[in-house]
């Protein structure tokens, strides 16, 4: 038996980068294949950015259309800054008939011309230009024209034929249909690639494709995010986790060192850690000492933004004594402000891999995960997507810190949109406590999966010169409900300055 490695299958590029990452390099190329969706979906835009590709590698490309004119096309083209150089456009519509192949288009009326002769006419375009690329745009009205099942099946494997003599790379774009006969081509094709649009309650529509087949190749299956945009389609594939990296889980430190030794030395890189208390407890605070630390030791971070804009946040960030101007100028800070009603969860996931990858972040904080949430109502397995892209960041050993806000303020009635605690490696929470007439902030360790770490809750304040934290609240109980009982002889609470700071 012979053990050597099977041939590599030749591949014909989608022209749309993140389709090509799901396929594993393209289209198998010499093969038929489906393009199935509503109309509104991007199946034309598909089949032009196939073409476009094949014409920038020099090849001859072929647009055979039933469904949509010349004009209509160059438009489309035209929208996306696109021009059809090295595209060759035959129309089959109901204008008029002009015999013989010498023009540069083809018409025929497809009402009144018999199915025969349009397949003849399609059997000499090929015949006359030798495609190596060809989209057929769109097979309903060839469905149509067929009249019934059964001569639509045989006309299709007429095609199959035509187009396997000639080694043509095809796709045919089709809507969904309803009733006998539709899976014909799902069967014939080689493989089969379904679009999907969803309105949303608010912003724009969720886009969404799915490689239902496709022969001899591993490929990324699942539901897959895009979006039609100006210059075509961009896929954002789902996260491939792959191996974690080897690593000796370092330990990321925030440069206050009551903070870091509460952590048992601070946070691990490849873990994920969960900011959870109320508005106004200092979480995006206490976050912003993380990424500027690791600015300080040369490492870059990301902070994306749900809730906050980025001048509030270099304002906010200043006013504790953090000058963060110069690592956002230096790129070792990177402010993302998301748009929540443009972006789908599969962007982001896009977006937040595709920093690590090309920027090398070592961080990764997410302010605010309540903010994700709330702006994707509609959105089912958020959870799910945020455990896939958690588990993602692990495996690159990149630190992740998720900010919850809580409803409310004091009590014990504290929540949040949905439990996340489990998806954290560290869990930290951060409360208001009421004490000499004060609103106070304490901070405790709610757990850390890896290493020790301190069991003490401590009061801590946001000064103008960061944040400061005192002794355990030894003396007190119920500091986490908001509403703390003393039962010691001495509070050890730390001094307040009452003059206006950053709060």
């Amino acid at each position: 038996m012979s053990t050597s490695e099977p041939p590599e299958v030749p591949r014909a590029s989608t022209g749309i980068e993140g389709l090509d990452r799901i396929l594993g390099g393209g289209y198998p190329a010499h093969e038929i294949y489906l393009i199935e969706g509503e109309p509104g979906t991007g199946k034309s835009l598909v089949g032009l950015h196939f073409l476009r590709a094949g014409a920038v590698a020099g090849e001859k490309c072929l647009l055979i259309t039933l469904s949509q004119s010349r004009e209509a096309i160059a438009r489309l083209a035209g929208s996306h800054g696109w021009a059809m150089d090295g595209i060759e456009v035959y129309e089959i519509s109901a204008d008029k008939l002009v015999p013989g192949l010498g023009s540069e288009q083809v018409l025929f009326p497809t009402a009144d011309v018999e199915l025969g002769e349009m397949m003849d006419a399609v059997r000499a375009v090929i015949e006359e230009v030798k495609p190596v690329r060809v989209v057929f745009d769109a097979v309903a009205e060839l469905r149509l024209l067929s009249g019934d099942a059964g001569r639509y099946q045989r006309q299709l494997f007429i095609l199959k034929e035509l187009f396997a003599n000639r080694g043509a790379t095809v796709l045919f774009l089709d809507h969904q249909p309803v009733g006998p006969g539709h899976s014909e081509l799902q069967h014939l094709a080689f493989g089969v690639i379904l679009l999907d649009h969803t309105p949303t309650s608010y912003g724009n529509e969720r886009r969404q494709l799915r490689v239902l087949k496709v022969r001899g190749i591993r490929y990324d299956d699942g539901v897959h995010d895009f979006r039609i945009c100006t210059g075509g389609l961009r896929v954002f594939p789902r996260l491939r986790t792959g191996a974690r990296l080897h690593n000796e889980w370092r330990a990321h430190e925030s440069g206050i060192e009551e903070i870091d030794g509460m952590l048992g030395g601070g946070l691990a890189e490849g873990s994920s850690t969960l900011f959870l208390g109320p508005s106004g407890t200092g979480k995006s605070s206490l976050a912003s000492h993380y990424a500027y630390a690791a600015a300080g030791r040369g490492e870059r971070s990301i902070i994306f933004l749900f809730d906050e804009r980025p001048e509030t946040f270099v304002h906010r960030s200043e006013g504790i004594g953090m000058e963060i101007r110069p690592h956002l100028e230096a790129g070792t800070i990177t402010l993302r402000e998301i748009d929540t009603g443009e972006v789908s969860p599969g962007e982001f996931a896009d977006l937040v891999r595709t920093e690590v990858q090309k920027r090398q972040v070592r961080l990764v904080i997410i302010d605010s995960l309540t903010g994700y949430m709330s702006a994707m109502p509609d959105e089912r397995m958020l959870i799910t997507q945020m455990h896939e892209l958690l588990t993602y960041l692990s495996s690159q050993t990149v630190l992740s810190i998720l900010i919850v806000a809580q409803h409310g303020v004091l009590g014990p009635t504290l929540g949040g949109p949905v439990d996340v605690s489990y998806l954290a490696d560290t869990v930290l929470l951060l409360r208001h406590f009421e004490a000499d007439g004060a609103i106070r902030r304490a901070i405790s360790v709610f757990k850390k999966r890896y290493g020790a770490h301190g069991h003490g809750i401590r009061e801590f304040q946001i000064t103008p010169n960061g944040i400061e934290v005192g002794q355990p609240l030894t003396g007190f109980r119920g500091v986490l409900s908001g509403s703390p009982a003393f039962e010691g002889s001495d509070a050890s609470l730390m001094e307040l300055d009452d003059a206006p700071g950053p709060g």
